[in-house]
C-alpha cells in the first residue's frame, strides 16, 4: 500500500484566508446586520443591542410607512423589472444572432451600446429625462397646431414607468446581455445548425429546436441580470421615471425620514425578492442542463 504524502499548506495560505474572510465580512456583514435588526421587538431601535425578537416591524411595514405606499412601489418595481428582463433577453439574443455575421457599421454600433456602461448613471438619467421632456413639448405643439384642445388639456407627460424608465434601465442591462451573448455564440458550434438544415429544418425550426435549447442556460442568466440590475437601480431611474417612484427610490427617501426598524424590514424584504429571483434562475439553469443531458443520452 502506497504511503500517502500529506499535503502541507503554503505559508501564504492563512494570511490570504484572513484577508479573504475580512473581505467577505466587509461585503456581506452590513446585509446580515440589517436582517438581524429587522426582527426586533416593538421597543427595538436602529442599533444594537436588540430589544426582543418578533415580526412586529414587518407588520408595521405591511400597514404602510406614513404617506409612502410601499405596496404600490413594490409592484411598480416588479413590473418594471419583468419588462426590463424580457426586453433584455429578446434584444440580446437577437443582437447576438445578428452579430454572428459581419455587419456594416457593426463595430460602431457595438461601441455605442457599450458606452452606456462608461457614462455616469446620473448623466444618462438626466439626458433621457430631458429627451422625453422635449418629446412632450413636441407632442403639445402638434396637438395645439391641430386644434385638439381637449387632448392637449388631458395630456400629461411621456415620462413614465414603461417609457423613459424602461429605456433608462435598458441602457444598463443591454450591454451586459450583449456581452454575454457574444461570449456564448463565440463558443457555439455552427455544425449543429448545419446538421439541422441538412435534415430539412427551416431557419426558425433550427433556432427553436437546436440553437435555443443549447443557449437556454445563458438566456436564463441574462434574464436574471436584467431583473436584478433593474430591481435595485436608483441613479438611472431618478430623473427618468416621471411623477412616480420605484421601491429603491422610496427606500432612499425613507432613510432620512423613518427612524424605526421598519426601514430594515423593507431592506430585508427587497433582499429576499432578489434571492428568490436568483434561486429560480439557478433552478431553471439546473433543469435545462439536466434536460440537455437527457437529450444527449
Amino acid at each position: 500500500m502506497k504511503n500517502r504524502v500529506r499535503e502541507t499548506r503554503p505559508a501564504s495560505f492563512w494570511p490570504l484566508a484572513i484577508v479573504f474572510s475580512l473581505f467577505v465580512l466587509f461585503m456581506y456583514g452590513p446585509m446580515f446586520v440589517i436582517f438581524i435588526l429587522s426582527f426586533q421587538g416593538p421597543e427595538g431601535g436602529l442599533t444594537f443591542p436588540m430589544r426582543g425578537l418578533s415580526l412586529h416591524w414587518f407588520t408595521k411595514l405591511a400597514e404602510g410607512l406614513g404617506v409612502v405606499d410601499i405596496g404600490a412601489a413594490l409592484w411598480r418595481s416588479l413590473g418594471l423589472g419583468v419588462a426590463v428582463m424580457l426586453c433584455t433577453v429578446v434584444l440580446s439574443v437577437l443582437a447576438g444572432l445578428a452579430f454572428r455575421k459581419r455587419l456594416a457599421g457593426g463595430n460602431t454600433l457595438f461601441f455605442i451600446v457599450v458606452a452606456s456602461l462608461i457614462m455616469p448613471s446620473i448623466i444618462v438619467s438626466l439626458g433621457i429625462g430631458l429627451e422625453f421632456r422635449l418629446i412632450d413639448s413636441g407632442i403639445k405643439a402638434v396637438l395645439e397646431w391641430l386644434g385638439m384642445e381637449r387632448a392637449l388639456e388631458g395630456y400629461g407627460t411621456s415620462l413614465g414607468l414603461f417609457t423613459s424608465a424602461l429605456g433608462a434601465h435598458l441602457t444598463w442591462t443591454l450591454p451586459f446581455g450583449l456581452l454575454i451573448m457574444f461570449a456564448v455564440f463565440n463558443r457555439f458550434n455552427p455544425a449543429y445548425e448545419e446538421a439541422a438544415r441538412d435534415l430539412g429544418a427551416t431557419p426558425w425550426q433550427g433556432f427553436a429546436h437546436v440553437v435555443l435549447p443549447l443557449i437556454a442556460p445563458s438566456v436564463v442568466g441574462i434574464g436574471m441580470f436584467g431583473f436584478t440590475l433593474s430591481w435595485d437601480e436608483i441613479a438611472r431611474t431618478s430623473q427618468a421615471i416621471g411623477d412616480v417612484n420605484t421601491l429603491p427610490l422610496e427606500l432612499q427617501g425613507l432613510t432620512s425620514t423613518v427612524t424605526t426598524p421598519s426601514i430594515y424590514a423593507l431592506g430585508t424584504l427587497t433582499t429576499v425578492v432578489s434571492f428568490m429571483v436568483m434561486g429560480i434562475t439557478l433552478a431553471l439553469v439546473w433543469a435545462l442542463g439536466k434536460k440537455g443531458k437527457g437529450r444527449a443520452g
